[in-house]
């Protein structure tokens, strides 16, 4: 029979809730805390499931872990379902589960059962980019080094910090554990007088060695090596990044005590972080561009600890993040975990884990980000698309293939701290002190990689390389076998000085180099290319190069847009062009490719020796033959396109109207993207097109043609060196001085420092040359105006400095004391690094002299 309920029971039960919803609850529900919101217990409910299969010996206490956590699921479900008025009474909880989410993670052996080794320093300064940590004593940024620091470790078992090392006015940096547990090398500066330099101690602090010296150069991020050799990035090579005018480092190498430190990188830039691979090579990020823009050109790439096959790993074509550095290999995986970091920024951005078997650019290759919205920013905006994001993560290290230690912004300013985080979603603030804590990674015995047989020959002066087939790869869209008939060798040097003033090309130049792009050139010669595609040849060791394929016609076909570098007696190659990394390489035929069968090709020169392309010597005499007698000044085809010698204020006038006037199609300061054949270069130049189509009764001999195409295709430079006469004035190439740029202005009306930049729609308004031809003199209509005069006057003092002291671009050039000074460094260094390979050859060691 069924039981019927008295409608006033019911009456009076709905009457108590809510009578106790209005006096407990209030009227209105209120709203989830945000705090109750991202509590996450299943993420801790799977990092304990994990960690118990993984240590099976501590079942006990796994077991008391999952009873506690599944009370706290059940109330924080309670509050979620009915939050209660009480604000106290979530915090409560909330309070005793992260009390009790810590104790369960912290008790993971891999954290537990060592010390974490950490650096305790301020963040950075801000400045120029990621790499601008040095603050090296005589560079443009000494003064913003910041001491006061040290190294510690801490036991998160009893919470006990034990200082190694303490510096008032220093800071102790990029420490690595010896394999066996046992020593720490590290980076260490002592002061702002002092310079950062390799040293190696104990790991209880005891029996502190100093490794490397050397006043004006600094060593940083060392690596312990599997034959116990150390590599290091080191300034010992100076050069300055070519968009600024910041100090840049290669990576170097050294035996355990210090000696014979010698080259391992030549790339323009930057080379650091090194880490080791499972299979003995280095991982490293590098930063380094070739015909392409700043920003977005500093990926990872990994070398043998020899110096010898320096290969692309991942992000070399990647628009955002501006900066993957940091990287280091996660056990048991193919994967890295870095940060994506931007280009104007401090060392810090999203942590990251790539796979490159999924791509080696842009999102397909990103496995998983923390922020994990920080994932939606790669391949979108620019360079500098990182710089929002938050937190900001730095320094990562893997414990194994799941748990990671970092550094981490705490939500305290730029102070960051030691975070454990986990692949489940869980973080946890393990340690902060200071302004911040940096570098964790636990004091314990690691696996020793394979080590890799030395393949250099310090003796030797030429390396090889060959190349299978150059129509195998992508970006070769329309390029018909057999179209291919040599392949240029290229070098792009370092840059070794700097100038006040710059010019606006894609970044600031300092001083100008080109309208657009950074980079000056040297052609080292052509060798032929077989009818069945493959090409091999002998090329100096230790040159920055870059390949570019030629048609019958020596016009571009196709071009690199990055650096390679061969050792000495390094043999290395490729299957093809831009061919792709993730796929097999295609099935040989039987027989050998045609180049293998012979000796090496030895490189055919151009017009003479290897020398760096000036665009005065090389090109303008070609126009100066050929085209004078209509493209001048006060000539109707000179007002369509002045392809006159003048020199102005920058560049001269020919170089300065065919880039503005889109004469030529050059890929300049590019995209990070891989440009298609064809693209850009003299087959898509509209000035080579109207001398191929025949134009009036210019009929160009062979060489003067090459000149123009061959400076088009090596992306159309101007000048050939960084040095400078005039480091103090407009765009750091100008005769005249601020002052006189600055009354000619007013005299004028012409907006000079505003010109200063590839985007100025004005044409060139100055010729020292003739004078009283310059543009901006057209204002006065009265030659005896004293005005006119007065500003004649300048230009013409303008041309007798140029006779006086002439700039880069003209022969008789001398640079500035500064520069020359600079420069003798720079050889110096380089006649170090020959007589230490000399040694190596010898059997001998050399070391760092000692300094005061």
């Amino acid at each position: 029979m069924k039981k019927v309920i008295p409608c006033y029971i019911v009456l009076s039960s709905l009457l108590f809730g809510l009578l106790l919803q209005t006096v407990v609850f209030g009227n209105e529900q209120p709203a989830i805390p945000e705090a109750l919101k991202q509590a996450n217990p299943q993420s801790l409910k799977l990092a304990i499931e994990d960690m118990a299969e993984r240590f099976p010996e501590k079942q006990q206490q796994w077991n008391l872990f999952r009873d506690k956590l599944d009370k706290f699921q059940k109330a924080i479900d309670r509050f979620r379902q009915t939050p209660p008025k009480n604000e106290r009474a979530v915090e409560n909880i909330l309070e005793k589960y992260n009390t009790f989410k810590r104790a369960a993670l912290l008790s993971n052996p891999l954290v537990s059962e060592h010390d974490i080794l950490f650096v305790v320093r301020r963040q950075y300064r801000v400045d120029h980019h990621n790499t601008a940590t040095l603050f090296q004593t005589g560079e443009i940024n000494t003064d913003s080094f910041t001491g006061g620091g040290a190294m510690k470790s801490i036991n998160l078992a009893t919470g006990k910090v034990t200082t190694l090392i303490e510096l008032k006015d220093g800071i102790a940096r990029d420490p690595e554990v010896y394999f066996d547990g046992s020593k720490i090398i590290f980076s260490m500066r002592k002061n702002i007088q002092d310079d950062y330099h390799i040293y190696e101690m104990k790991t209880d602090g005891s029996g502190l060695r100093q490794l490397t010296r050397g006043s004006g150069l600094s060593d940083i991020d060392p690596l312990y090596l599997p034959d116990d050799m150390i590599a290091f990035t080191s300034s010992r090579e100076p050069k300055y990044c070519m968009c600024n005018a910041h100090i840049m480092a290669n990576m170097f190498k050294m035996g355990p005590d210090g000696e014979n430190i010698h080259q391992l990188g030549k790339s323009t830039l930057f080379e650091g972080h090194g880490a080791l691979l499972e299979d003995g090579r280095i991982l490293y990020d590098r930063w380094e561009y070739v015909d392409r823009n700043f920003g977005d050109a500093q990926g990872l790439w990994t070398v043998n600890p020899d110096g010898t096959n320096h290969a692309i790993y991942w992000g070399n074509n990647t628009n955002s993040p501006g900066g993957v550095i940091d990287a280091r290999p996660i056990p048991g995986t193919q994967q890295v975990i870095c940060i994506f970091g931007s280009c104007h920024d401090r060392p810090w951005g999203a942590l990251t884990i790539l796979d490159r078997r999924l791509g080696l650019d842009d999102r397909e290759g990103v496995v998983q980000t923390w922020p994990a919205h920080a994932i939606n920013r790669v391949g979108k905006g620019n360079w500098d698309a990182f710089m929002p994001v938050n937190p900001k993560y730095e320094d990562p290290y893997p414990l194994n293939d799941t748990y990671f230690l970092c550094s981490r912004t705490t939500g305290h300013g730029e102070q960051m701290g030691i975070y454990l985080i986990d692949r489940f979603g869980n973080e946890i603030l393990l340690h902060t002190e200071g302004a911040g804590c940096y570098d964790p990674m636990p004091i314990k015995p690691t696996h020793r990689p394979q080590s890799i047989p030395d393949r250099r020959d310090y003796a030797s002066k030429t390396g090889q390389f060959y190349v299978v087939n150059v129509y195998e790869g992508t970006h070769m869209t329309g390029v018909k076998p057999g179209s291919v008939k040599y392949l240029r060798v290229v070098e792009s040097p370092e840059k070794r000085s700097w100038t006040g003033p710059s010019w606006g090309g894609q970044g600031v130049h300092r001083p100008a180099m080109n309208w657009h792009s950074f980079e000056n050139k040297r052609i080292l010669g052509t060798v032929p290319v077989e009818e069945d595609g493959s090409v091999f040849f002998e090329v100096p060791a230790e040159k920055f190069v870059f390949f570019q394929l030629l048609d019958e016609n020596g016009m571009m076909i196709q071009s690199m847009r990055s650096g390679t570098i061969i050792q000495p007696g390094e043999m290395t190659g490729c299957i093809g062009c831009h061919d792709n990394r993730r796929i097999a390489p295609p099935k040989i035929a039987a027989q050998t490719p045609k180049a293998l069968t012979h000796k090496p090709d030895k490189l055919e020169g151009w017009y003479g020796p290897p020398r760096i392309f000036s665009y005065l010597q090389e090109v303008q005499p070609v126009f100066d033959k050929n085209c004078m007698s209509c493209h001048d000044y006060g000539t109707k085809a000179g007002k369509k396109l002045n392809l006159a010698g003048d020199m102005g204020l920058t560049f001269n006038q020919s170089y300065h109207d065919l880039w503005r006037k889109g004469g030529i199609k050059a890929v300049g300061a590019g995209p990070s993207e891989v440009q298609q054949a064809y693209s850009w270069g003299s087959h898509a130049s509209k000035l080579v097109k109207v001398i191929r189509a025949g134009h009036k009764d210019i009929n160009l001999d062979a060489e003067s043609f090459d000149r123009i195409v061959t400076w088009i295709d090596i992306n159309a430079p101007y000048y050939p060196t960084y040095l400078s006469a005039y480091p103090g004035n407009l765009a750091g190439r100008s005769p005249l001085t601020p002052a006189q740029v600055k009354r000619l202005a007013e005299l004028t009306g012409v907006p000079f420092a505003g010109l200063a930049n590839h985007g100025t729609k004005m044409g060139q308004q100055v010729s020292f040359d003739r004078p009283e031809k310059s543009p901006c003199l057209k204002k006065f209509a009265d030659k005896n105006d004293a005005g006119y005069k007065e500003a004649l006057g300048i230009i013409r003092a303008g041309a007798d400095m140029l006779k006086k002291t002439p700039r880069a671009d003209m022969p008789g050039f001398s640079p500035s004391d500064a520069d020359r000074a600079r420069n003798q460094k720079y050889l110096a260094r380089r006649k170090t690094e020959q007589s230490i390979r000399q040694a190596i050859s010898d059997g001998k060691k050399i070391y760092d002299a000692p300094t005061n």
